[in-house]
């Protein structure tokens, strides 16, 4: 067999076809295999000669030559040179050079303090972004591979030609993984925003503006509502917000000094926010808003310093080939350690496999917005609707005023509407579209927010019925927003007031009431209207609500802050000492960077901790009691919704898998310890674990069981390896599950203290605790805490009395397994699959390495809470070029029953243990090292074209 990218030959050697000619056939397309591994049931001795021979595809695997470091260096070192020189054309009016950080730069104000205070407190406590793990994973990874490859899709491609801010990211990994220190550079961004914001861009807007204690408490709140929700993490949008701040005010620059250099500085800076992410588009937004009054800068100069028309056209070329070589200086960062070719190649491939959104698809970012998820929650509708709200205001009063807003600069603030108006435009060609892109527009959103201030002043608007409609306006839009719920992604969230509602306050909806009080702003609008024609006197009186009605975007921007502050401070207050980020961060500090592996424990004997029975037999210790119940009375295990801790549904597969917990549900040849054939999950061993279920395939019928007392050593209940009494079970069962009634199967668990005699004293009971995963297998934990210290013996109790036959219940004796942390399990040096959501979660374990086109095999896999694993669980798979492609074909899962310590209900993820179907060698590598041009292209990447739908 020979296959290529143009076609595949099998050949039978040693046989012919009645004609005489070769028994051949060749395919003539690609259908080149995905290559995991060679295995044959034949001896090697009689194999002969065969051989097998794969050529892996590895061209990301670059380094660059010294002839491209040279042209790279000579690239970097032309364009100083070219700029310098353009310094020394623009030196050449003879005016002075202003100082380029003025003296106000240094003055420590009280919003600095608020701005500073905030970002430090929400980067250790804060929420992060649902991205953070992926790009870490690719970042820590990078360092084996040899480049950063897009690690959970993509088939490993290289993130280019965006994503240099990876690189930084990689080197930051050498030296810590935690989050507390990966974060850094966005916390560092921010407080670089917020210092350009008020030293640069709130003067460059007018006098008003800079004046304005209001529009400057304004812009401080309105970035930080902005910024929270958005950037404190490790994807590119807060450089991308830090540089397109950075080109407006270098483009202002070079309009207000009339020079060509900041105008250079600009293109620079755009152009490296555009290969941060393809959401730096909005940087060109500032560019073309200063284009003409650059260009007439350019224009005036050229023909005043050169006289004829050859020396004109050396005066355009001196001028416009600086700024040239800064805008395409940013090759240099693109192409560093990849290829022409493999760069084409990798944007060929995000394509066909997809998401690949077109500009007509761009109401899809901003639906999600507005759904009830943490893309949509009330945080972030907040900072982007208001961004809005101030944008149309702005432009109305312009207008209405002439084109100019009262008391501010015309130019600067014109510019800074069409930037941000055409970066709305910008953003439908960015190629994805998740709300996380919301974050470029942080910078923007503060200083629209100060212009709107003192545009509905009374300097901007002297009706009051119309300030009056601007408060009611805001506040319509606040209570939409708290329509929406207040979730962070995955950790973020534990402890969270109303992670998956709208906010209420005794049982009345938050934004019902702020919606009432829009409408009465709308009423007292509506008075201010009709009685303005018979006021006497002074119309513009102020009290307390003409106060607030002139700055109700002030207080609706420090709400939100307050909340969303509060509410994640009040989560890590009551998690504690359970798992939280900000409880992680803080460890991270003390030099315990491993978070939550040290918080998760894991069962190490499940099959050797089931409880005895007092008397009888272990087969026996269920049925003492029971009617209805039998040995092979389990139904269909098919998770119906989100599972539980400790192992569970392993979220939504495509392909039909296995039932929670791992085995098959399949008849086993040998019957287990009391006749069942059920498989059992978890790792419980058949010959030693009983299983009795209520389910039936005649018709329904009642059931009710009682097991034999189980022994509770009160030996084991002091040693510290022990917390919780675990009870496997199945089916349907009652009880609660995220504040809701779930209808189902009866079960208790009891408790006695069993003298020596014989003699049992009832010592009470409980319900277990309800979890999601139903009908699967799941693990109910029972702090023991929660037992009275006196029982030493338990038993359960079940019935169900169900004319439908559906919400049947299956049981297993109960068990008091040793627990010992992730870390231990795992360890740090074994190779795990990391679904992209947990990768910030668990930075001390070791991300399974690629090198060479040839990935490790992982002895694990940690997943997140269910809801997310069936989002990793499509976009890492097969369709997508992810990991699980080649890993569900070589490896089987088993999941190990795992717990959040002191959270023992908490739906934290999975952990998997991962084991090959076959034991075989590692193949033999053969690597060869070849210089080639960029442009030499290989076999294109096989891709499935059903593969380009959105996941």
């Amino acid at each position: 067999m020979h296959s290529t990218a143009t076609a595949t030959t099998v050949e039978l050697t040693g046989l012919k076809r009645p004609d005489g000619s070769a028994f051949r056939t060749t395919v003539d397309k690609d259908v080149r295999p995905q290559v995991v591994g060679v295995y044959t049931d034949l001896d090697r001795a009689k194999l002969g000669d065969a051989h097998l021979h794969a050529a892996i595809d590895s061209r990301f695997s670059s380094t660059p030559s010294a002839l491209k470091l040279a042209a790279i260096a000579g690239a970097v070192l032309c364009t100083l040179v070219a700029l310098s020189c353009l310094y020394l054309i623009d030196s050449g009016d003879g005016r002075r050079s202003r100082r380029f950080l003025p003296a106000r730069w240094w003055r420590f104000t009280a919003t600095d303090a608020l701005v500073l205070v905030t970002m430090a407190f929400w980067h250790v406590f804060g929420a992060n972004t649902s991205d953070d793990g992926y790009i870490l994973t690719m970042a820590r990874v990078s360092r084996h591979a040899g480049y950063t490859a897009n690690y959970y899709r993509w088939f490993g491609v290289a993130e280019a030609p965006f994503g240099w801010p990876y690189e930084v990211l990689a080197q930051m990994t050498r030296i810590a993984d935690s989050g507390v220190w990966m974060r850094l550079p966005a916390l560092l961004a921010g407080l670089l925003c917020w210092w350009v914001i008020s030293r640069e861009v709130l003067p460059r807007l007018g006098s008003r503006v800079r004046a304005s204690t209001v529009a400057r408490w304004t812009a401080a709140l309105a970035f930080l509502a902005m910024w929270l929700p958005y950037n404190n993490g490790l994807r590119p949008e807060p450089l991308i917000a830090l540089g397109a701040l950075l080109t407006w005010c270098s483009i202002e620059r070079a309009i207000a000094t009339r020079r060509l250099l900041p105008a250079a500085v600009a293109v620079l800076i755009a152009a490296l926010s555009l290969a941060a992410g393809p959401s730096g588009l909005i940087c060109l937004a500032a560019l073309f808003a200063g284009s003409r009054r650059v260009l007439q800068t350019l224009v005036t100069r050229t023909r005043t310093e050169s006289a004829g028309q050859a020396r004109r056209v050396l005066g355009y070329c001196a001028r416009i080939a600086p700024v040239a070589a800064a805008g395409t200086l940013v090759l240099v960062v693109v192409f560093a350690d990849q290829t022409l070719a493999s760069v084409l190649e990798a944007t060929r491939v995000r394509k066909l496999v997809g998401p690949n959104y077109s500009w007509p698809d761009e109401p899809v970012r901003w639906a999600a917005l507005l759904h009830v998820t943490p893309d949509g929650s009330l945080s972030r509708r907040f900072g982007v609707l208001a961004m809005l709200l101030c944008l149309a205001v702005c432009v109305l009063i312009a207008l209405r005023k002439g084109g100019r807003i009262p008391e501010t600069a015309r130019g600067p603030v014109t510019r800074l509407l069409a930037m941000v108006a055409m970066s709305q435009v910008l953003m439908a060609f960015t190629p994805t579209k998740w709300t996380h892109h919301f974050g470029v527009y942080a910078g923007l959103a503060a200083a629209l927010a100060a212009v709107a201030t003192v545009a509905v002043s009374r300097i901007g608007i002297r009706a009051r019925h119309y300030r009056t409609l601007f408060a009611a306006g805001v506040l319509a839009l606040v209570a939409y927003c708290f329509t929406g719920s207040n979730g962070w992604w995955y950790v973020s969230g534990y402890g969270v007031a109303w992670p998956n509602l709208a906010p209420t306050v005794g049982g009345v909806q938050v934004s019902t009431a702020l919606f009432g009080l829009a409408c009465v702003c709308l009423v007292v609008a509506a008075w201010q209207y009709f009685r303005e024609p018979y006021c006497v006197g002074n119309a513009s009186a102020t009290g307390s609500f003409e106060r607030f009605a002139v700055r109700p975007l002030t207080v609706a921007a420090a709400a939100l802050v307050v909340f969303e502050v509060a509410t994640l401070g009040i989560a890590a207050y009551s998690q504690y000492p359970a798992y939280s980020v900000g409880l992680s961060n803080l460890r991270a500090l003390q030099g315990k960077p491993c978070a939550m592996a040290d918080d998760v424990l894991v069962e190490t004997d499940t099959a050797d901790s089931l409880l005895t029975p007092y008397t009888g037999t272990a087969a026996d210790g269920l049925s003492t009691d029971a009617s209805g119940f039998t040995s092979n009375g389990v139904g269909d295990l098919t998770p119906e919704g989100p599972g539980g801790p400790g192992g569970g549904s392993g979220g939504g597969r495509k392909q039909p898998g296995p039932p929670p917990g791992g085995a098959a549900d399949k008849p086993k040849p040998e019957a287990g310890i009391n006749g069942s054939t059920v498989a059992l999950p978890f790792g419980l061993d058949p010959k030693r674990t009983p299983v009795l279920g209520s389910y039936a395939t005649g018709p329904a019928q009642s059931a009710h069981l009682t097991t034999q007392w189980y022994r509770l050593d009160a030996a084991a209940r002091q040693d510290s390896a022990h917390q919780v009494l675990v009870l496997t079970v199945a089916g349907r069962i009652a009880g609660e599950a995220d504040g809701h009634r779930v209808d189902g199967a009866q079960l208790r668990l009891e408790f006695a203290h069993r003298a020596d005699d014989g003699t049992v004293t009832p010592l009470g009971g409980l319900v277990p605790p309800g979890l999601g995963g139903a009908p699967g297998w799941r693990n109910l934990p029972v702090a023991l805490d929660r037992i009275p210290a006196q029982a030493n013996a338990i038993r359960l109790v079940a019935a169900t009395d169900d004319p439908t036959g559906q919400q049947w219940l299956a049981v297993v004796p109960p068990r008091l397994p040793k627990l010992s942390t992730l870390n231990t399990v795992v360890g740090r040096d074994t190779p795990v699959l990391t679904d992209f959501h947990v990768g910030l979660a668990f930075p001390c374990q070791h991300p399974f390495d690629h090198q060479d086109g040839v990935a490790q095999v992982p002895g694990w896999r940690i997943q997140p809470d269910k809801l997310n694993a069936q989002v990793a669980q499509t976009w890492q798979g097969e369709d997508g070029g992810g990991p699980l492609g080649w890993a569900d074909l070589t490896l089987r899962s088993q999941a190990v029953p795992a717990y959040l310590d002191h959270d023992w209900t908490r739906d934290w993820g999975e952990l998997d243990r991962l084991t090959p179907y076959v034991d075989a060698p590692a193949a033999t590598l053969d690597v060869q090292v070849e210089n080639r041009w960029g442009w030499s292209k290989d076999a294109p990447i096989r891709v499935d074209p059903s593969a380009g739908q959105q996941p």
